[in-house]
């Protein structure tokens, strides 16, 4: 499956694609739009603006993925980062307690 994320494409456009994608597999499990709404929860309304632009709030997104038996793709989704070096394990974690602005 080719990467929907680049330097190149604007979040917009990102966010097109996940909607493109979801149809995809929609289509490919033999559901119906209705047939998804009913399934998930998410009105058929916001279900038909999230294939066609990209727009939809992050809870539809995660009951349509849990509908479809796709919610295992959001493991991988802001993990925790892998030790490189045994001095990685050894040092204290250091948690920061505020973000910068920049």
């Amino acid at each position: 499956m080719a990467t929907i994320i680049s330097a190149k494409r604007s979040p917009e456009d990102v966010a097109k694609a996940l909607g493109e994608r979801l149809k995809s597999r929609r289509l490919i499990v033999n559901l119906s739009q209705r047939g998804l709404s009913l399934r998930s929860g998410v009105p058929l309304g916001t279900l038909k603006k999230f294939e066609n632009s990209g727009s939809i709030a992050l809870v539809s997104f995660i009951r349509l993925l849990v509908a479809l038996r796709e919610e295992a793709g959001l493991d991988r989704l802001l993990t925790e980062p892998e030790f490189k070096s045994l001095d990685d394990v050894l040092e204290p974690p250091r948690t920061r307690r505020r973000g910068r602005i920049t």
